[in-house]
């Protein structure tokens, strides 16, 4: 059986992230070693390669690829993978989303993976309706992809908690972005359209959060939200294996979630 181990990481800032201990005596360049995903996907990267070290960027046994935003130190996505990929793509939803480098497509012979950054939606009215319509846009990308038979794997920071499960207290977010019903109807959408989120095939209980809000010291409480999400579709379900959230591993105000993948 061929495995790949999939991780997926809101970083808040790759440069930010490089000299930080994540796991006990581990800083974040030895977390590839220490772990051994055969794939990590970065969100919130923050940098472009002219600016990132080599210590970060050659990872002994890992191609890098990265996709930046056009302004200087904002969004951003990368992938560290064991295996190089068929193909890479950077982009690919249109013009005005393809700016603010949210996506990376990385092709293995088994399946398709999209690493992404979704928009966070709480800033103004303005980025929750650019926020909406990169979902409305991202939707109709996957669900083309799954109508000529691929078998898809999309992860990253959706910047929405999908049930009142998946944050610590909805009751009081419910008129906040992130929470709200029309960004809540999405993930409704996903998964009618044929995807699952893979955590839930594994755990049906709450209080596991992969993101905390900083400067109230949410993370000692457990007081937070669970916005990233490893989703597959129904061609790719069978071969889901494991799925889990590595709350142990510190340095940003998000933890990796993780995803197994079993082939014959």
């Amino acid at each position: 059986m061929k495995r790949y181990l999939l991780y997926s990481w809101n970083v808040n800032g790759i440069r930010a992230i490089a000299g930080k201990e994540v796991l006990p005596g581990v800083l974040f360049p030895e977390l590839l070693n220490h772990e051994s995903p055969d794939i990590l996907c970065l969100q919130e990267t923050k940098a472009d390669i002219k600016t990132l070290k080599p210590e970060i960027t050659r990872i002994p046994g890992y191609f890098f690829y990265i996709n930046p935003a056009e302004r200087k130190g904002y969004s951003g996505v990368a992938m560290y993978t064991r295996t190089e990929p068929t193909s890479i793509r950077t982009g690919g939803l249109s013009s005005a989303f393809d700016t603010e480098g949210r996506i990376i497509t990385a092709r293995f012979p088994e399946f398709v993976l999209m690493n992404v950054y979704f928009p966070n939606g709480g800033a103004s009215e303005e980025r929750l309706d650019f926020k909406l319509r990169f979902y409305d846009a991202f939707l109709e990308k996957i669900m083309a992809m799954n109508a000529d038979g691929e078998r898809i794997v999309f992860c990253g920071d959706i910047n929405t908690a999908h049930r009142p499960i998946d944050l610590a207290r909805p009751k009081e977010n419910e008129k906040v972005s992130g929470f709200l019903p029309i960004e809540r109807e999405w993930i409704d959408r996903v998964i009618a359209a044929g995807f699952h989120d893979s955590f839930r095939l594994f755990f049906e209980d709450g209080g596991r959060y992969s993101w905390w809000d900083y400067k109230t010291r949410a993370r000692q409480r457990n007081v937070g939200w669970r916005i990233d999400y490893f989703f597959v579709n129904d061609a790719l379900k069978p071969f889901v294996t494991r799925a889990g959230i590595r709350d142990d591993i510190m340095g940003s105000d998000h933890c990796p979630v993780t995803l197994t993948l079993g082939f014959p």
